[in-house]
């Protein structure tokens, strides 16, 4: 998979062959004329010929792209960017039958509830949270495509709308005033592009994952808990422990994060603001875009969908690293890095004295994150973030510290509220934070939340009047 959102490269070095500076928007004026700034543009000209040649050549791939594309009546066939989800979702359960996909047997289904409902119980003696399970189910490879599909389009509406948004923004003068309709027309082009991508990208993870809350959040909605039994047993290849250990160590994941996510309601839609924050940061160097558009063979149709499909190793779009979008990353990483350090915390507690070989399945799975689990690539293709290992230990440091000063309710109350979370500063010095909380441990969460008293009010201005 690659390591960047939607086959984006890094933005331009001092090596780059583009001609274009790091700074230099591709948007502006280019080689040899004005509008899209596209290489070897004849001064003046439009770059691909006859303008209404080329808006023929649109209405055929729109045509040749439609007719290939299949039809469902699942309500997912088109977000709000104009990605084809059912598209998406075909090619992402390709990807996965390439590889086999064995159906879920009766005993296989009835092991994963068992280790569900045993890891589950076990987590009540070490968290303050109750139960978040109200199903438990096993899942094959290409029911975890179907099943994840509405919620991998939430996450990643606000960044393909963004790829596509820019495709159309940053399109000749000459050509949109040619297209006007076809704009439209092409914006289907752009998500079909990135579609493609996106499903690659999901079917791809789905030959790694071993359950519904990998990449962080529970993709199979809130209570639903899962896990893959071939994700299973490939984890626990090579490690020398029985695979039941393996099952109930990773059932005992799974189910500590949905408690997180069933009691602490405001988490979920605070991580997708998250990304919906990166997402509007983003920015955009597209000159490999206009570069190959400007080598199309407008004789021939296909030549347009061949030539952005090749650019899918090299990079369709470059992202460029602004302060915005480095700020939203850093917030986005912080908040995925406390996620997973609580429940590392509350799972090697619960586990430890059971289950014999707990700290082998615990190292593990630190070194599936070090080289790149399925959480790392799928938010590296996806939103181009990788979670470093120094974050998720910081932050598991950071709540074991927690649990020793103020016990395990006290530790747990921080989630009650996003204003008492730890920062990535807190990440950095968890000690600090550690001591301010045990300093006001029994915090008063009507202060963040309610509006001060008319009496409150009129005190606070005599005080300021005094002062």
């Amino acid at each position: 998979m690659n390591d960047l959102p939607f086959g984006f490269s890094m933005s331009n070095g001092p090596d780059d062959e583009s001609g274009r500076g790091p700074n230099d928007s591709g948007s502006g004026a280019g080689q040899g004329g004005s509008g899209g700034g596209f290489p070897h543009m004849p001064p003046g000209g439009f770059p691909f010929g006859d303008p209404q040649q080329f808006a023929q050549m649109l209405r055929q791939f729109a045509d040749m792209m439609s007719a290939a594309q299949p039809t469902s009546g699942s309500g997912q066939d088109s977000g709000a960017s104009g990605i084809n989800w059912a598209a998406a979702t075909n090619i992402a359960r390709h990807v996965v039958s390439q590889h086999g996909d064995p159906s879920i047997g009766p005993v296989d289904y009835a092991r994963v509830q068992e280790a569900l409902r045993l890891a589950d119980l076990w987590l009540n003696e070490v968290t303050a949270l109750p139960s978040g399970l109200h199903t438990m189910e096993a899942w094959s490879r290409s029911e975890w495509v179907e099943k994840t599909v509405p919620t991998w389009t939430k996450l990643c509406e606000p960044l393909t709308g963004r790829v596509v948004e820019t495709m159309e923004q940053n399109l000749p003068q000459e050509m949109a005033a040619v297209a006007g309709p076809l704009l439209g027309m092409f914006r289907q082009i752009g998500g079909a592009l990135v579609g493609q991508q996106v499903g690659q990208a999901i079917g791809e993870l789905a030959r790694e994952v071993v359950g519904s809350t990998d990449v962080g959040l529970p993709l199979a909605g809130e209570g639903r808990a899962v896990l893959l039994p071939e994700g299973v047993r490939e984890f626990g290849e090579g490690l020398g422990v029985p695979l039941d250990e393996v099952r109930l160590y990773l059932a005992a994941r799974e189910a500590a994060h949905h408690r997180l996510f069933r009691h602490v309601p405001w988490l979920r839609s605070h991580l997708f603001a998250l990304v919906e924050e990166y997402a509007a940061g983003m920015s955009f160097d597209i000159s490999g875009f206009e570069k190959q558009l400007g080598h199309i063979d407008l004789t021939n149709p296909e030549s347009l969908q061949e030539a952005l499909s090749s650019l899918e190793g090299q990079g369709l779009f470059q992202t460029e690293d602004t302060p915005r979008q480095k700020a939203s990353l850093a917030r986005l990483e912080t908040a995925l890095a406390l996620i997973e350090g609580w429940v590392s915390t509350v799972v090697d507690a619960a586990v430890s004295q059971r289950l014999p070989q707990a700290a082998a399945l615990g190292e593990a799975l630190r070194r599936r994150r070090a080289s790149g689990g399925p959480a790392e690539h799928t938010f590296a293709t996806l939103v181009g973030l990788e979670l470093r290992p120094r974050r998720l230990r910081d932050a598991a440091k950071l709540w074991q510290a927690l649990t020793e000063a103020r016990g395990i309710d006290g530790r747990d109350a921080v989630w009650e509220h996003p204003d008492l979370m730890p920062s990535g500063e807190d990440l950095d010095a968890p000690d600090d934070f550690v001591r301010g909380s045990a300093s006001s441990p029994d915090l008063d969460l009507s202060q963040l939340t309610e509006e001060p008293s008319e009496e409150r009010r009129d005190g606070d201005d005599e005080d300021k009047g005094e002062r």
